[in-house]
C-alpha cells in the first residue's frame, strides 16, 4: 500500500497573515493527510509579512526544524533582491507571486484593488500583466509561480477562457518552462483547465498549494490533486523539493 502523501507547498502562518503558528500549520495539514509547508510573505508591501533582512533571519531560524520551509516573494517588491544566496538557501523552495503589475507610468495595479484605473482596458491591462509574468519568471530565484491566474477583482468575473487568450497562455507557460519554474495548482485561486493542460503538455512541473491562511484551508489540496490526476500526472511527478531539487542545484 502506498504511503505517499500530497505536499501542500504554499500555506501561511502567524509569521505573516496566517491564523496558526508554524507548527500548528503543519499539524493542520497533517489532519488532511497532507505534508505541510510554511511559506509566509516576505515583502515590505504586504501588511502582515516578514519585512526586513533581520526579520527574515528570525523567520528562517523559527522554521529551521521543519522539513519544508518556504517564503512567498512579491515580484514588484525588491526585498527578495536584497537576500543573500546563503539566506535563500535556508529555504527548501521559494515562491514568486504577482500581487501588483507595473504600468507604463510607473504606477501599480494591484490584485486586490476593486477597480482598474480609469481608461485602462482589459486588453491593455492583460498586455502589462503578461509582461510582468515574463519578468517575474526571468528574474526571480523561485521554484513555484503561485496562483498563476490571479488578476484584479474587476476581471475575476469574466470567463477565464475569454480573459486569457490562447497566445497569452502560451507566453505564460513558455516563461515558466524556460526558467524551470513550477505551475502552482492553487486551491484558493483555481486555474482553468485549458491552461493547466497547456502547462502539462509543455512539460512544466505542477505543484500543489492550498494558499491556506486558516485551519480549514491549510492542507486542502483535494481539488488540485484531483485535477493533476485527471490530466494523467502520477503522484510522484508533482513537485517535491526534496525529490526534484531547486533551481540552485
Amino acid at each position: 500500500m502506498s504511503t505517499w502523501q500530497p505536499l501542500d507547498c504554499h500555506a501561511h502562518s502567524t509569521c505573516s497573515d496566517g491564523a496558526l503558528a508554524p507548527d500548528d500549520v503543519i499539524a493542520a495539514a497533517s489532519n488532511h493527510g497532507v505534508r505541510g509547508t510554511i511559506s509566509d510573505h516576505v515583502s515590505r508591501d504586504v501588511r502582515f509579512a516578514v519585512k526586513s533582512l533581520q526579520a527574515f533571519d528570525e523567520y528562517t531560524t523559527l522554521i529551521a526544524h521543519l522539513p519544508y520551509r518556504s517564503a512567498e516573494f512579491c515580484s514588484h517588491d525588491p526585498l527578495w533582491t536584497e537576500l543573500t544566496t546563503e539566506q535563500l538557501s535556508r529555504l527548501t523552495h521559494r515562491i514568486g507571486s504577482l500581487h501588483a503589475v507595473p504600468m507604463d507610468d510607473g504606477t501599480l495595479v494591484r490584485m486586490f484593488q476593486r477597480d482598474l484605473p480609469a481608461g485602462l482596458t482589459r486588453d491593455a491591462y492583460m498586455a502589462r500583466h503578461l509582461l510582468a509574468v515574463e519578468t517575474l519568471a526571468d528574474t526571480m530565484p523561485i521554484e513555484i509561480f503561485a496562483h498563476p491566474t490571479l488578476v484584479p477583482y474587476q476581471l475575476r468575473g469574466l470567463p477565464a477562457e475569454e480573459l486569457w487568450r490562447e497566445e497569452d497562455e502560451v507566453r505564460l507557460i513558455e516563461a515558466l518552462k524556460r526558467n524551470g519554474i513550477c505551475f502552482e495548482l492553487s486551491n484558493r485561486y483555481r486555474a482553468h483547465r485549458r491552461l493547466v493542460q497547456r502547462a502539462v503538455d509543455h512539460g512544466v512541473r505542477i505543484s500543489l498549494g492550498s494558499d491556506g491562511h486558516v485551519p480549514e484551508q491549510i492542507g486542502n489540496v483535494a481539488w488540485p490533486l484531483e485535477v493533476a490526476r485527471s490530466l494523467g500526472l502520477s503522484d510522484d511527478a508533482l513537485y517535491d523539493p526534496l525529490l526534484h531539487g531547486t533551481r540552485r542545484d
